[in-house]
């Protein structure tokens, strides 16, 4: 799975949208992904995801949301 699938799978359902760090959390968790050099998920990491997909994830008040 792919960070973005995994963000997508993390956001489905979530109406209210979640913070990058609890994104990471889940992410992490759940181990949907695991970075190349085998770090766990980031906040960080997860936002810079979120900014490269503007046609599927959004970001407001904090928070991030599906755009699908």
């Amino acid at each position: 799975m792919k960070i973005e699938e995994a963000i997508l799978t993390v956001l489905v359902g979530r109406y209210g949208g979640l913070t990058t760090q609890q994104i990471a959390d889940i992410i992490n968790r759940r181990k949907l992904y695991v970075c190349a050099d085998g770090h766990p998920v980031s906040s960080a990491y997860v936002y810079r995801t979120v900014m490269l997909f503007p046609d599927t994830f959004t970001k407001a008040e904090g928070r991030i949301f599906l755009m699908i």
